[in-house]
C-alpha cells in the first residue's frame, strides 16, 4: 500500500546522505519532497503541513549540533522516523480488558468497510490466545449480514449469538443487550457486536449505533474503516467520533493498493490511535497495529519484528528443537526435515507479503511481484510424491524412482531432477558451515563455486655461500 511513499522517502534520504556536510537549504528541499510525497499519498493537507513544519524545526534546531564527520542524513532520517511513528500513534494500544468479564467491544463503520469479516478476526485473534470470544449479531440490515456472521464464526469455531434473522428484522439495541446477558451466563470473557453500516453517513446510522452503544456501554468503541478511501477516511472518522465516540480505529484492506494516507491521517486527526489492522483476506491476515513497525516500513527499513513473530507462530518449538538437535549432532538434513519447513512457510501466508517486510524490499519490487507462489505448492508436491526412504536418503534416486515422482507429482523429470542437486547442494554446504569451515561459493542457492586457486610451491631459495674459504668448507661440511 505504501510502495510510492516508499519509494519518495528512499529518493529523499539517499539524496541526504549523499551530502555529507547539510545545509538548512538541503532540509527545506527533503521537506519539500516529503511533503509533496504525503499529499500524492492522500494524507489530509492539515496533517501534512504539520508534520512537515515539525520536521523542518527539529532538523533546523539539530543543525548546529551535528559534528562535521559524522552521518547527518542519517541523523535528519532518524528525526523523520521518530515523527512518523509519533503520527501514527506512537505506542501500540492493547485492548483494555473488564475487571468483571465479559469485556464489550463494539464495532461501528461504513458498510463495506468489513465490519463482519474483521468481528471473526478479532475473535480469532483473541480465541488463539486462550480467551472465550462471542459474536453478537447485531446489523439486522444488511442482507445476509447475519448469515456471513454465523458462518465466519463457525469457521473460527467461535459460537454467534443471532436470535434474529436479520435482513431488516429485528431490533438491533435488543439483540445487543441480550448478547451480553448471554454471555454472562455462559462466561464467555469476551463479547464483539457487529453493527450495522449505511453506505454514507446519516443520522438513523449514528442514531442506532449510540443506542446500542448506550444499551451494552462497551469497554471498547472500534470505528473499523477502509484504508483504501483516501481522503474520505478522515471526514467519515470525525463524524464517527462527533455521532458515537470511539476509542479506537482498525484498518482494513491494508493489503490494497490504494495510497495509505488514511493511516497516517486518521491517528492525528481523531487522536485516537490505531489499534488493529487487517493485511488479507484470510482470517488470520490481522494484527495489532505497531506504529514504530508501519514507519520502519513507509521509510523502507522492512519489518523484521512481524516477520519473526510469524515465523515463531509456524514453526512451532518442537520442529525447531528437533531440527536444532539434528544440526548439533552431525545428523543430515534430509528431505523430510525440508518438507516440514515447506509446510511452516505455507502457514505463514503469502510469500511476497513476507518478502516485502525484509530491509530494503522496495529495491526488489519487480522480483517480488514476480514471485512465484505455486512454486512452494508445487515443491512440496514433488516432495510428498517421495516414499520415507527417498526422503531420507536421496541418493537412491535412480532414473525409475524420479520418474515415478515425477508422474505422481504431475512435474516434469528435469523438475524432480532440479530440486534434488539444489537440496544436494544445500546439504553439503551445511555439512561445511557445520565443521566451522566457509562452504566454496553459494552453490546450494544455485550460484557457482568460487574456483580454487592454484597454489604452486615456489622452489626452495638457494643459500649464498660465503667468500670466506675456511667458513665455506665449513658450511659445505654440515
Amino acid at each position: 500500500m505504501f510502495e510510492s511513499l516508499t519509494s519518495r522517502f528512499s529518493s529523499a534520504f539517499s539524496s541526504l546522505r549523499s551530502r555529507g556536510k547539510i545545509s538548512s537549504a538541503d532540509i527545506d528541499a527533503t521537506c519539500a519532497e516529503i511533503r509533496q510525497a504525503l499529499l500524492e499519498s492522500d494524507v489530509a493537507l492539515s496533517v501534512v503541513e504539520s508534520f512537515v513544519e515539525q520536521i523542518r524545526e527539529k532538523s533546523l534546531a539539530a543543525l548546529p549540533t551535528m559534528q562535521s564527520g559524522t552521518n547527518q542524513g542519517q541523523a535528519i532520517f532518524e528525526i523523520v522516523n521518530a515523527s512518523l511513528i509519533e503520527i501514527l500513534g506512537g505506542e501500540a494500544r492493547r485492548v483494555r480488558f473488564a475487571k468483571n468479564p465479559p469485556t464489550v467491544i463494539m464495532l461501528a463503520g461504513l458498510q463495506g468497510a468489513g465490519k463482519t469479516t474483521l468481528a471473526g478476526k478479532l475473535a480469532k485473534f483473541y480465541a488463539v490466545q486462550g480467551n472465550t470470544p462471542l459474536l453478537v449479531a447485531s446489523d439486522l440490515q444488511r442482507p445476509n449480514a447475519v448469515t456471513q456472521l454465523q458462518v465466519v464464526g463457525e469457521s473460527i469455531g467461535v459460537p454467534v449469538f443471532a436470535p434474529e434473522p436479520g435482513n431488516g428484522v429485528g431490533d438491533p439495541v435488543k439483540v445487543a443487550k441480550s448478547g451480553i446477558e448471554f454471555a454472562k451466563s455462559k462466561q464467555y470473557n469476551m463479547v464483539i457486536v457487529d453493527t450495522a453500516g449505511r453506505l454514507g453517513i446519516d443520522e438513523e446510522l449514528m442514531k442506532q449505533a449510540s443506542n446500542i452503544r448506550d444499551a451494552v456501554n462497551p469497554d471498547e468503541i472500534l470505528f473499523v474503516v477502509d484504508a483504501m478511501i483516501g481522503q474520505d477516511a478522515v471526514r467519515t472518522s470525525q463524524a464517527f467520533l462527533d455521532g458515537v465516540g470511539f476509542d479506537g480505529v482498525v484498518l482494513t484492506k491494508l493489503d490494497g493498493d490504494a495510497r495509505g494516507g488514511a493511516a497516517l491521517s486518521i491517528a492525528s486527526i481523531t487522536k485516537r490511535p490505531i489499534m488493529f489492522a487487517s493485511t488479507g483476506e484470510k482470517l488470520s491476515d490481522f494484527d495489532i497495529f505497531y506504529p514504530d513497525r508501519m514507519a520502519s516500513r513507509i521509510l523502507g527499513m522492512g519489518d523484521v519484528a512481524t516477520l519473526a513473530e510469524q515465523a515463531k507462530k509456524a514453526f512451532d518449538g518442537d520442529t525447531s528443537a528437533k531440527l536444532e538437535a539434528k544440526f548439533a549432532s552431525g545428523e543430515d538434513f534430509t528431505l523430510e526435515d525440508f518438507l516440514e519447513q515447506l509446510q511452516a512457510m505455507s502457514k505463514m501466508g503469502s510469500m511476497s507479503k513476507l518478502l516485502g517486510m525484509l530491509p530494503g524490499a522496495g529495491a526488489m519490487k519487480k522480483q517480488i511481484e514476480n514471485f512465484d507462489e505455486g512454486e512452494i505448492v508445487r515443491t512440496k508436491a514433488i516432495v510428498q510424491s517421495m516414499t520415507p526412504i527417498e526422503r531420507r536418503d536421496p541418493k537412491v534416486l535412480n532414473g525409475s524412482r524420479r520418474a515415478r515422482i515425477a508422474l505422481g507429482s504431475g512435474r516434469k523429470v528435469s523438475d524432480v531432477n532440479n530440486l534434488v542437486d539444489r537440496f544436494s547442494a544445500a546439504q553439503k554446504m551445511m555439512k561445511q558451515v557445520r565443521n566451522g569451515g566457509m562452504p566454496q561459493g553459494m552453490g546450494g542457492m544455485g550460484l557457482p563455486a568460487m574456483p580454487k586457486a592454484s597454489i604452486k610451491s615456489a622452489p626452495p631459495k638457494k643459500k649464498s655461500k660465503s667468500g670466506n674459504p675456511a667458513k665455506r668448507a665449513l658450511e659445505e661440511g654440515q
